[in-house]
C-alpha cells in the first residue's frame, strides 16, 4: 500500500488547526503534567507511581485525543470524504496519528522529567514509550471508529481506561486468584515491570521480555485498527 508523505502532512496540518481550536480536547495536554506534579513529592516512596502516571496519561491523552479526532471526522461526515480523495488508508491514519504521537511524546517527556524518574536503560524506556504511544493511538482509533460524536468518543475510552490502567493492580491478585494471571501480560502491566527494573543488576532478558510483549500488542492493535477502519468505511 503506497504512502504519500505530502498527503499525510496535509492531514496532519488540518488536524493541528482543528485540535488547537478544540479546547475541550486540547486541555488534556496538561493532565499528565498535573499528575507528575502531584506525584513528584512522593517520588520513589510511592510504589508504582511512575507506572500509574504514564499508563493514565497514555489513556487520557493519547487514546482520548485520537478517538476524538476520528469521531470528529465522523460527526462532520468528513471521514468518508477523505477516502474519496487520492489519500490512501495509510495516508489518512498516519496523518491523523502523527499529531497525537508528537503531542504524547513531548508531554510524556515533560511529565517524566518533572517526576524525576531515571530509567534503568534509557533506550529500552524510549522504545517502550514509543510502542505504547502507537498502541494507545491504535486503541483510540478503534474507539473513534465506533463513536459517532465527540461525547461518544469520550465514553468509549472508559473500557480502555478500566482494563489497561487497572491491569497492573489487578495482576497483584495473581497469588490469590490465578485467573487474573492474564492481566500480567497486558501492555500496561509490562510497562510497569519495565519501569520497576532496578538501575543495577538487570539483564538484557529483563528488558526484552516486556518490550516484546508490548510490541506484540502494538502490532495486533495496529492491524485491527487498520482493518476496522477499512471495514467501517465500507459499511457506512
Amino acid at each position: 500500500m503506497s504512502i504519500s508523505l505530502k498527503r499525510a502532512r496535509a492531514i496532519f496540518v488540518k488536524d493541528y488547526k482543528e485540535f488547537s481550536r478544540n479546547y475541550a480536547v486540547s486541555i488534556m495536554l496538561i493532565f499528565p503534567i498535573i499528575l507528575a506534579l502531584l506525584f513528584r513529592g512522593a517520588g520513589s516512596s510511592l510504589q508504582g507511581a511512575i507506572g500509574f502516571l504514564l499508563n493514565t496519561s497514555l489513556v487520557l491523552l493519547t487514546c482520548f485525543a485520537q478517538a476524538c479526532l476520528i469521531a470528529e471526522e465522523k460527526e462532520r461526515n468528513t471521514l468518508r470524504s477523505l477516502m474519496m480523495t487520492p489519500a490512501t488508508t495509510m495516508d489518512v491514519l498516519i496523518g491523523k496519528s502523527t499529531l497525537v504521537f508528537v503531542m504524547s511524546a513531548i508531554v510524556l517527556a515533560i511529565a517524566t522529567f518533572i517526576f524525576g524518574y531515571e530509567p534503568a536503560n534509557i533506550w529500552a524506556f524510549v522504545a517502550a514509550i514509543i510502542l505504547s504511544i502507537i498502541l494507545y493511538t491504535a486503541a483510540g482509533t478503534i474507539c473513534g471508529l465506533f463513536s459517532k460524536t465527540l461525547l461518544e468518543a469520550s465514553l468509549s475510552i472508559l473500557p480502555v481506561a478500566f482494563v489497561f490502567t487497572g491491569a497492573p493492580w489487578g495482576a497483584l491478585l495473581v497469588k490469590d486468584y490465578p485467573v487474573f494471571k492474564v492481566l500480567d501480560y497486558m501492555p500496561s502491566s509490562q510497562l510497569v515491570h519495565l519501569l520497576g527494573i532496578s538501575n543495577t543488576g538487570f539483564t538484557m532478558g529483563d528488558l526484552l521480555k516486556p518490550l516484546l510483549i508490548i510490541l506484540a500488542w502494538t502490532v495486533v492493535l495496529t492491524i485491527v485498527s487498520v482493518v476496522l477502519y477499512q471495514r467501517r468505511l465500507k459499511d457506512e
